[in-house]
């Protein structure tokens, strides 16, 4: 699987900030823990509390008591502060890049997929062909159906409506998946296209398991 320096850096900084956030919050973080059922339940109440995804729930989840001391909590506060010196981009500038309330999902014959689609054909290709559309979403469907292809729809849910926010392509050959994404336009420069491609490469290694993805650069 590969990713970029700049992708391995932001989960580090999520997961360091998701930490700082916890140890600040630490009796609230408590009490969550201690009112759930069972850990999943915990991980979800975490995730809500300090607005994060499961990933950095889980490492609150995971943290030891010996780093609730005042100096480790320097020591997290440290490296945050390094690794923003070192990131492109921050959250604070595409706020949707952790991939909280974000999910992913197959793509259906929806009016929405379908008009989603258009609208990638009309980015990429120039046109949005009723007919090449057609014929393109067919072959795809077969594809899907003998499990050499997955096709994914990312949308954000922060709001009442599940917001669509465009596709994430897995095609297999062999033992590679090549996996592409495409972005709205409008939606651009916020953080979802790096949102999109790391839940893309949790979900595509569960349905081609023992594959390796093999990211593309967006056009």
């Amino acid at each position: 699987m590969t990713t970029t320096n700049h992708d391995q850096v932001l989960d580090r900084r999520e997961i360091a900030a998701a930490l700082l956030r916890a140890l600040e919050r630490r009796h609230e973080v408590l009490d969550a823990i201690v009112e759930s059922n069972d850990r999943s339940e915990a991980v979800a109440t975490i995730a809500a509390l300090l607005d994060t995804n499961e990933q950095c729930a889980e490492a609150v989840l995971n943290l030891p008591f010996r780093r609730l001391t005042k100096a480790e909590r320097k020591k997290i506060r440290a490296e945050l502060e390094d690794l923003d010196a070192v990131l492109t981009w921050t959250p604070a500038e595409r706020p949707y890049a952790t991939g909280a309330h974000f999910r992913m999902r197959p793509i259906n014959d929806s009016t929405t997929d379908t008009e989603l689609f258009k609208e990638r054909c009309a980015d990429q290709l120039g046109e949005a062909d009723d007919d090449r559309i057609a014929s393109e979403r067919d072959a795809a469907a077969e594809r899907i159906d003998d499990e050499s292809a997955m096709w994914l729809v990312a949308e954000d849910l922060s709001g009442d409506e599940p917001k669509p926010v465009g596709f994430a392509f897995g095609e297999l050959t062999g033992h590679e998946v090549e996996v592409r994404i495409w972005v709205r336009p409008a939606l651009r420069k916020q953080g979802y296209g790096t949102a999109t491609l790391k839940q893309a490469r949790t979900e595509l290694a569960a349905y081609f398991p023992g594959s390796t993805l093999i990211i593309r650069t967006p056009a």
